[in-house]
């Protein structure tokens, strides 16, 4: 099915970003204390969300401001700065969200207790896991902590993302950038694509004999026909993918020699970028919520946890079905889990969701492209709904990409102001 973004359907969108119905009537047990896990946009929208409920929130968030990874590949591609990719959480204080600026150690979960890196507990009657991922440096031989100071992964916003953009902007001319994209599942499937796409506007624009090759351990990935015909028309020979069955997986990172090793061979970066294996936030595995994938089975109705009760996980941590790991996904997901704690704390059903996701990417800066997609609970799992979603057109006019690469950039205004105020 072909989707062509509208006006109407983004202004819907938006809509559903701001409210999630039931929120306001359903009012939890004065009593009630819930805590969530996590300040991204899982944890932090759950948190707002459950508090205008009327439950006794805290979040558990150490770092006093969130760096967003949307939009950072457009600051690899020196198109944003990284200070308009970061949010604090004072709007959320000023509502009367309890914030506790420490990393959570432990969870006790038949005593239903948090343990604090301060030593403080905190008591739940539900807990809300929102961890996010951690980057599985054991999984790609070669590639570790200090191997990712050569090649950055930038694959969580920071740090990373400003030496990335440093080591492309003093590259010379004719050089080769190489990223590594992983097997599923991981964080933003079309992420590591749109970060070529950018990196390619950028080398294009200021270095244009150079080259860049993508190295993937899959042959298939998120809107791969929209990328492909736009890297083509765009970008010319300058950007080579190599997927699975030719040989694109990367068994090895050797970061002293700079070198990408494949089954098939020996690629040299002049700037490398790995995007390695990813899993559930350390507390969700530490605490033995996560399964033997690294990720956390949930109820596609409550999102509580397989085999934990009272304790619920959103966002990447998740294992949500057909529901791809996004900040769309994320805010959705916070607001269905919000309604469903705030009923269940009051000994009432919660109501089955039907949840929204959509996903932008930019090429170049006046060129998007989107997928859009429906799903509810169906066998266990969040699914599509059938012919509720789609994909940009093929072969659109100029005017249409610009347009989408508009309404990524309202749909980012539009999310973050939810999420942080």
């Amino acid at each position: 099915m072909t989707f062509k973004p509208t006006r109407r359907s983004v202004l819907t969108g938006a809509a559903a970003l701001a409210a999630t119905p039931g929120l306001a009537i359903a009012q939890a047990p004065s009593s009630a204390q819930v805590v969530v896990i996590g300040g991204g946009f899982a944890g932090a929208t759950c948190a707002r969300y459950l508090h205008r409920a009327g439950v006794k929130v805290t979040l558990v968030e150490p770092s006093a401001q969130y760096i967003s990874c949307p939009f950072s590949n457009a600051v690899l591609a020196g198109l944003r700065d990284l200070k308009d990719q970061t949010f604090t959480y004072d709007a959320l204080a000023r509502e009367g969200v309890a914030i506790a600026r420490v990393e959570a150690a432990a969870i006790d979960r038949d005593a239903r207790r948090v343990t604090l890196s301060d030593g403080a507990t905190l008591a739940y009657d539900r807990l809300v896991l929102a961890p996010g991922i951690d980057l599985r440096f054991d999984a790609l031989p070669g590639y570790d902590l200090a191997a990712s100071e050569i090649f950055p992964h930038a694959w969580k916003a920071g740090a990373q993302t400003t030496l990335l953009r440093r080591q492309l902007e003093a590259m010379a001319d004719g050089g080769t950038v190489v990223i590594s994209a992983p097997a599923n599942l991981f964080r933003c499937p079309p992420g590591p694509y749109e970060r070529a796409s950018l990196i390619a506007h950028y080398l294009k624009t200021t270095k244009p004999k150079s080259k860049l090759l993508i190295l993937d351990a899959k042959d298939a990935f998120s809107k791969q026909s929209l990328f492909t015909a736009a890297w083509k028309e765009l970008y010319g020979d300058m950007v080579e993918w190599v997927g699975l069955s030719a040989g694109g997986k990367v068994t090895e990172i050797a970061p002293g020699e700079k070198t990408f090793v494949t089954e098939f061979g020996k690629h040299r970066a002049d700037v490398g970028n790995v995007i390695p294996p990813q899993r559930a936030g350390r507390i969700a595995v530490s605490s033995g919520i996560a399964d033997q994938t690294g990720w956390c089975p949930i109820d596609p109705v409550t999102f509580e946890a397989r085999q934990q009760p009272g304790v619920h996980v959103i966002g990447d941590a998740a294992i949500a079905g057909g529901m791809p790991k996004s900040a769309f996904a994320a805010n959705a997901q916070a607001k269905a889990c919000a309604q469903a704690v705030t009923l269940m704390l009051r000994g009432q059903a919660a109501p089955s969701p039907k949840l929204i996701n959509t996903c932008y990417s930019l090429v170049a800066p006046d060129y998007g492209i989107s997928v859009a997609g429906v799903y509810q609970p169906a066998k266990g799992l969040l699914t599509d709904v059938a012919g509720a979603g789609g994909v940009s057109m093929a072969k659109a006019p100029a005017s249409v990409r610009a347009a989408e690469a508009g309404y990524a950039e309202a749909w980012f205004k539009t999310i973050t102001h939810d999420v942080f105020g």
